[in-house]
């Protein structure tokens, strides 16, 4: 090395030897977890038996150009069943509602119970009610309310939650002369709608704000509301909003029929009629 000067020296780094076989798994793992970020790599890596710090993760996910991709669609099973939302498909407005429940918490800890009515024509948000509590009589007032606003629907689809298979709900949506798609158990993909629905619920609005209390969660879902249906574009509308989708159909008001006394006897009538038998 004489004559050589050291300032033109330079350190040939060698990969660790476990470089190859960690690459390998990271990449096998990323392939089977696509919305993992790094840091949940490394806690499965490390589960493993990798002995190596989340640093170093960090510099290979770098290096490598990785990143969580967006959120792709979800896959459509197979083996419908004749209530789903892929066989039986809405057809004009007021043709068939979803319905469902999602939940999440407040500041405190303390649950928030969300009701949801979408129609699934439109893609308009009909309801959108977080409550402490939600029972089966509850629900039925607040269809009474909804349907004589928008008018009664030729169908409303769930899944089989309590609150919607209850004897209270089945003997009224009756009496409207409303009939119940309900999905197959286990089976959430058959009521797209309502689960799409409360992805973008979930993504926008109860990921993103921190609820004080229920006054709170309830004024930040009313505005979410109005935004979701006429700010929000669709792609499935041709990036139109629900509402200026809903405002584009001619044949909007058929069918718009609000509830009668005979048809739809309020929550306390019908506590009296299930506890008659009648």
């Amino acid at each position: 090395m004489s004559g050589q000067s050291r300032s033109t020296q330079r350190y040939l780094s060698r990969p660790p030897a476990d470089e190859a076989r960690l690459l390998a798994r990271m990449k096998a793992l990323m392939k089977k977890h696509p919305r993992y970020g790094y840091r949940r790599i490394w806690a499965l890596l490390c589960r493993e038996g990798f002995h190596v710090n989340r640093k170093r993760i960090y510099r290979l996910w770098r290096r490598e150009g990785y990143r969580v991709p967006q959120q792709q669609h979800k896959r459509r099973r197979l083996g419908m069943s004749k209530n789903s939302c892929a066989r039986h498909r809405p057809e004009h407005p007021n043709h068939i509602w979803a319905w469902d429940f999602i939940f999440d918490r407040d500041e405190r800890g303390r649950s928030l119970k969300w009701l949801s009515v979408v129609d699934e024509f439109t893609r308009q948000c009909l309801t959108l009610l977080p409550e402490r509590h939600l029972t089966s009589l509850d629900v039925i007032d607040e269809l009474i309310r909804l349907m004589n606003r928008e008018g009664v629907p030729a169908h409303i689809r769930s899944d089989n939650g309590p609150e919607f298979i209850a004897k209270a709900v089945r003997t009224w949506l009756s009496r409207a002369e409303v009939g119940t798609l309900y999905v197959e158990p286990g089976a959430p993909w058959e009521n797209g709608y309502a689960e799409s629905f409360h992805a973008r619920l979930r993504d926008e609005l109860l990921d993103v704000e921190s609820f004080a209390d229920l006054r709170e969660a309830q004024a930040l879902a009313r505005i979410w509301k109005r935004e979701y249906n006429e700010e929000r574009p669709h792609s499935s509308l041709g990036y139109l909003t629900p509402a200026e989708f809903a405002a584009r159909q001619p044949d909007l008001s058929l069918g718009a029929t609000p509830l009668t006394p005979d048809q739809a006897p309020s929550a306390y009538e019908q506590r009296t009629l299930i506890a008659a038998g009648t």
